[in-house]
């Protein structure tokens, strides 16, 4: 055993010896593939690799590999197995980074994981077979030379086979980038056919400019940059474009062709990436639209959080007058419809209420009400507040955000005080509601919508069309089914309910239980003409329960225009207040006297501006009340406006 184990490392001293002497003609070397690392080479190797640093090498051998590493790990694996192996696909780089085609012979060397590599050039040795098959042709005569022709067209006819097969376009080049040949996948993609396309610049054929129309020079194109640096250049995303003129995205790899160790063109495979954009783009508008409806719940989640807040009781209308029985029944008929409802009436009295009704009996019920109070939305602001806006749109638009109109996608959208929307606005929303569709603002995406309006206003709309300050077809199309929000003085017997209503609210709302109304204040409640409407109902109810000491609501004074105070603190008053008290009642009016001197002064007032009713120097201006509280009462006494327009004011 021990004569053997010399006898191997006599061996192995014989073998390094003539390794590092130079002695064998090819080219040998020793790797350490575990190590990465080039242990020894002789002089061919050396001379060929262009090596000059001392053995064993720092770098990595690796490094020497280029796009062949993973050809070179199963190759060791082969050899570290078997103990031998062979291979031609290895490229080899010198100290310059000038690659080498080589075949490749392995042998372990034994009882290490090192491997003993003999290299030899395969463009030499093919030149060298090449060279001694024609010397043997030669020597054979003609039948040899046509044996010769018949291989090489045999080759020719493989290649073609291959190229006429692959999927990928491919197109060779020359060193001056001119084609040299075409694949039909290459004629397919790009429309040029081989006649086109060999001999010319493919360059300035197809591949002249950029995606965005730039110029493309060719010192900057990858394919180029081959002739060059002899890399192999992989890009992901760019274009050829095609004979028609269309820009075509692809991807491709410029792989040099070398010639007895010298660059002469390259090798161009591509492959038509529009079905992978497309599916990009797909994948990016399913996001974009992800986080669209992640916006929109969040709003949808705030304005359902405001209504939470509002402690509305918005499906229970309160009252038992034939005025609420006629609005109940027109809320049972237009409800389950898609109409657009325009609701009228004086500020105060409940439109938003009615609106929250019809649609909590719609089949729009699951889906959210939005409510948009035009007359708090700045004039610049509107169309974005309605329609959303796009990133950038504007200064301040630093995101996307959709508008009034997308949040109320499958539900209802309730325009308060819609006199207030601008004129110029007016036909983009009579667009929406013709169409269901709209722009953000900033965009160029048409968008549709299912969306039901209401709207509700305090203003004379009809006035407003003869002053051309609203839309005539905008009035028709919201004006689909109107309902009149009946004032509370045309509904005075459901003040009582009303007020017990509240009242309980209120209670609950301030902590304040067993709070009640005496029977004899009912009276006062109904006399006083409520020119706030159920609001102001409301605010008295709410303002009296605060104030009360005795757990008794009192509205004494409520007919004089004062605070009103409690029976409790009534009984604490003075003389002196007491005698005040009863020179105050000698100026009390009753119900009829007032109304009659309202009566007169409003008659005075339209003498006055001439019969004009609202605007500037109008009736409603100088008596100090809304226009629509005054076309109320003109229509509850019998008054004609027009009637005063030809008299002349008494001075």
């Amino acid at each position: 055993m021990r004569a053997e184990q010399v006898r191997r490392v006599a061996d192995s001293s014989v073998m390094d010896s003539a390794l590092m002497g130079g002695y064998a003609p090819l080219a040998m070397m020793v790797v350490d593939p575990f190590k990465d690392q080039l242990v020894a080479a002789n002089q061919a190797a050396c001379q060929w690799l262009c090596i000059d640093d001392p053995l064993p090498l720092v770098t990595p051998f690796s490094h020497r590999l280029s796009a062949s590493l993973p050809l070179w790990v199963s190759f060791t694996d082969e050899v570290l197995a078997r103990n031998t192996a062979w291979s031609d696909d290895l490229v080899l780089l010198d100290m310059q980074r000038q690659p080498y085609r080589v075949e490749v012979y392995a042998q372990r060397i034994d009882d290490t994981s090192q491997l003993l590599l003999t290299l030899i050039d395969r463009n030499k040795a093919e030149q060298q077979r090449a060279k001694a098959e024609l010397g043997r042709q030669h020597r054979q005569g003609e039948v040899g030379w046509q044996r010769v022709e018949q291989v090489f067209e045999r080759i020719e006819k493989q290649n073609q086979l291959i190229l006429s097969a692959a999927g990928e376009g491919i197109y060779g080049l020359d060193a001056e980038g001119k084609t040299t040949f075409v694949n039909p996948a290459a004629e397919r993609i790009l429309g040029w056919s081989t006649d086109d396309m060999v001999g010319h610049d493919a360059h300035i054929m197809f591949h002249h400019t950029h995606a965005d129309g730039s110029h493309f020079p060719v010192q900057q194109c990858p394919i180029h940059a081959s002739f060059s640096d002899g890399q192999v250049h992989h890009v992901d995303n760019e274009v050829f474009w095609h004979k028609n003129g269309e820009a075509i995205p692809v991807e491709y790899t410029s792989t040099p062709i070398f010639e007895m160790g010298r660059l002469v063109g390259a090798v161009v495979l591509f492959r038509d990436i529009r079905e992978r954009k497309r599916a990009e783009q797909q994948l990016r508008d399913a996001l974009a639209e992800v986080e669209t409806l992640k916006q929109r719940l969040e709003l949808e989640n705030e304005y359902l959080q405001e209504e939470i807040k509002a402690e509305l009781n918005h499906r229970d209308i309160v009252g038992n007058s034939p005025a609420v029985a006629k609005l109940l029944k027109q809320i049972e008929m237009v409800a389950p419809t898609s109409a657009n409802v325009l609701i009228s009436g004086e500020s105060g009295t409940g439109k938003e209420l009615i609106a929250r009704a019809i649609h909590a009996g719609s089949t729009r019920s699951d889906r959210p009400l939005i409510r948009v109070n035009c007359a708090a939305i700045p004039r610049d602001l509107f169309e974005s507040e309605f329609f959303g806006h796009v990133k950038g749109a504007f200064t301040g638009a630093v995101q996307d955000r959709p508008g009034r109109f997308e949040l109320a996608h499958g539900g209802t959208l309730f325009l308060d005080e819609v006199g207030e929307i601008p004129l110029e606005l007016q036909s983009k929303l009579l667009r929406v509601l013709q169409d269901q569709q709209f722009e953000r603002v900033g965009d160029n995406r048409t968008r549709e919508v299912d969306v039901r309006v209401i709207a509700a206003t305090n203003r004379e709309l009809r006035e407003m069309i003869d002053e051309g300050r609203f839309r005539e077809d905008l009035y028709f199309r919201l004006n689909v089914f109107p309902i009149d929000s009946v004032p509370l003085r045309n509904r005075i017997e459901d003040v009582p309910l009303l007020a017990r209503h509240f009242l309980h609210r209120a209670c609950l709302k301030f902590n304040k239980p067993g709070v009640r109304i005496p029977p004899a204040q009912f009276e006062i409640l109904q006399r006083y003409p409520w020119p706030g409407n159920i609001r102001e109902l409301e605010n008295v109810i709410e303002r009296q329960v605060i104030v009360t000491q005795d757990r008794r609501l009192v509205f004494d004074d409520l007919l004089l225009g004062e605070p009103p105070r409690s029976l409790k603190h009534s009984s604490a008053l003075t003389s002196d207040a007491r005698e005040n008290t009863v020179n105050s009642a000698a100026a009390l009016l009753t119900e009829h006297a007032l109304s009659q001197q309202q009566r007169e002064s409003t008659i005075s007032a339209l003498t006055q501006a001439r019969g004009k009713v609202s605007g500037a120097g109008g009736a409603a201006e100088l008596l100090g009340i809304k226009p629509t509280t005054l076309a109320s009462r003109l229509n509850k006494w019998g008054i004609e406006a027009r009637e005063f327009r030809q008299r002349k004011t008494k001075l």
